[in-house]
């Protein structure tokens, strides 16, 4: 799309489906996100949602877990069939398990209500960052202090190599490549070191343990990897403007 008046190009603001059964939800987030510039369809159940996604499409669909009729499990597993849109799940649910099945099939990322706007809004940006023309991120992250180069397998602090080991490095790199996004122990331990030790935790305590140690990234106010207790980790880290 076009500015005729310039002859530039206009961004169009991303679309974002809200599927929530509680009108007063929907009608905040509708607010909310509208406030930021955003484009904004609700649903209040998920056969409506799935319908308006087939109509209309979105670049992120913020979905309740505890919806009437099939539940946000059974609306993400429908929609992971036909569509990778971004997915955030809006839960009342403590329970990790629910949270690290969500994210296996497919979700992209949680919030546990009653959430914090301003950090759903962030989360909403990490997963609406531009992407490259090929439609995968972008191969070197650089904040001014750490620069990962994924093209050349190249990590530099302040401008020094950091020398990590081969299961470092593929860890650093997984939590880059979905930045913004839970990466879930299941999926990690299965990366780095196959099906059969998805329940050896202890594995990846030692390894992140390692990798933050060479970072200087420090566990309780972490600059670039965050936990998410009894879930998985965040890459957190926010490039130089």
């Amino acid at each position: 799309m076009s500015d005729p008046s310039t002859g530039e190009s206009a961004v169009v603001p991303a679309r974002v489906l809200v599927v929530d059964d509680e009108p007063q939800i929907r009608r905040f987030l509708e607010i909310s996100l509208r406030a930021q510039g955003y484009r904004v369809e609700t649903a209040e159940h998920g056969e409506a949602g799935l319908q308006a996604m087939a109509a209309h499409g979105a670049d992120l669909v913020i979905l309740d877990l505890g919806l009437p009729g099939i539940d946000g499990h059974e609306v993400l597993a429908r929609l992971r069939e036909w569509s990778q849109v971004p997915v955030i799940l809006l839960t009342v649910r403590a329970d990790e398990h629910e949270k690290v099945r969500a994210l296996d099939a497919g979700a992209n990322d949680y919030v546990t209500k009653p959430f914090g706007v301003q950090e759903l809004m962030a989360r909403v940006r990490a997963l609406l960052r531009p992407r490259t023309a090929a439609g995968d991120p972008s191969p070197v992250f650089d904040d001014g202090a750490l620069r990962i180069d994924l093209a050349m397998r190249e990590v530099l602090l302040h401008g020094a190599p950091v020398a990590l080991a081969r299961k470092e490095y593929a860890l650093l790199a997984m939590l880059v490549q979905h930045a913004g996004r839970v990466v879930t122990q299941p999926q990690m331990l299965q990366e780095l070191w196959g099906k059969h030790h998805e329940h050896d935790t202890h594995y990846l305590r030692v390894l992140v343990g390692k990798l933050r140690q060479k970072l200087g990234d420090d566990a309780a106010a972490p600059r670039w990897i965050a936990t998410e207790p009894g879930v998985g980790l965040r890459f957190i880290g926010a490039r130089a403007s």
